[in-house]
């Protein structure tokens, strides 16, 4: 029990960690929620018009839930641990703290949790996204659907039942941060990725 307490407070921690907004801080950029969605995730930061920044704030947004992933599992020498924590990072990323439990949509977070604790479930969610992405340019779109054949494409694939349950969860959740996106999309008024917003 010990373990999964401590997974819950590093995953949280390092989830919570708002990379976008510091980075768009520290290029001059002010705060990155007062522009487009308000989002602090890297579709938002690259509506700056700066490719570099939303790449930095990609790359560390997914790292940190991968981070929690290895580090925990490491060290209980648990795999469920380290999906816990990945888990909780997702959670630490969409609500953090010191942001008035106002953060990103987790889809970046999510990836890397993928990459470092599932393999299987990156197997199927990857070539969804890509595919999906290369023909519409709609970011959301494609990871919502990548998210709904995640958990079940993952066990069908033999990834255990405690895996596929917190997929499930993560992609449950992907849903909810991106509520907004789904009115758009069923309005058709989602704006195609790259695409800059006032």
């Amino acid at each position: 029990m010990i373990w999964y307490l401590a997974a819950v407070i590093a995953g949280y921690l390092l989830g919570s960690v708002p990379f976008g907004l510091l980075i768009t801080r520290l290029a001059g950029l002010g705060d990155i929620r007062n522009i487009g969605s308000g989002n602090i995730g890297a579709t938002n930061v690259l509506r700056t018009g700066r490719k570099d920044l939303a790449l930095a704030t990609l790359l560390l947004d997914s790292f940190k839930a991968g981070l929690a992933v290895f580090i925990m599992s490491s060290l209980s020498g648990d795999r469920n641990v380290g999906l816990v924590a990945g888990a909780v990072a997702f959670l630490g990323h969409c609500y953090p703290i010191w942001l008035g439990f106002k953060g990103g949509k987790g889809v970046a977070t999510y990836a890397g949790l993928l990459v470092f604790a599932s393999p299987l479930a990156l197997a199927v969610g990857a070539p969804i996204w890509l595919g999906l992405f290369a023909l519409t340019r709609i970011s959301s779109l494609s990871a919502l659907t990548a998210a709904a054949f995640v958990p079940a494409g993952a066990y069908l694939l033999g990834e255990t039942k405690f895996a596929a349950a917190t997929l499930l969860a993560l992609s449950v959740l992907v849903f909810w941060t991106h509520r907004e996106n789904i009115k758009r999309l069923l309005a058709g008024t989602e704006p195609k990725f790259g695409s800059k917003s006032k």
